[in-house]
């Protein structure tokens, strides 16, 4: 059996894109903050939020509907989401409801790739 590294759902948000996103909204709350205090589906979001989910499917899609449940409470919900048009939640939940951006190029996720460093 091969030496695997294991595989995880807790990549954080570099610093610099966390500024950009504060720069345009203001402070935010994260419900998926890397080291949560609660569970982030199971409680009430503040009035602005930034949502970096588990990229795992069934997580991703349980923050998406849990964001898309706090907007209907006029609260901001910026998720940040791997690109996925295909998919039934996007065209369902994402598409009707959301205004969209691409980001160009690739995010450097702080994790097991990185060591956690901070940009």
């Amino acid at each position: 059996m091969k030496n695997r590294l294991p595989t995880h759902d807790d990549w954080e948000t570099p610093k610099y894109f966390l500024e950009d996103i504060r720069k345009e909204f203001g402070d935010f709350f994260d419900p998926c903050s890397i080291n949560p205090k609660s569970d982030g589906l199971k409680i009430e979001w503040k009035k602005i939020n930034f949502i970096n989910p588990p990229y795992s499917r069934k997580l991703k899609e349980l923050f998406i509907r849990k964001a898309f449940e706090e907007s209907q409470k006029k609260k901001i919900c910026v998720m940040l989401l791997p690109v996925s048009t295909s998919t039934r939640i996007f065209h369902e939940i994402i598409y009707p409801n959301a205004e969209i951006r691409f980001i160009k190029g690739r995010i450097k996720f702080l994790g097991i790739n990185s060591k956690r460093e901070s940009y």
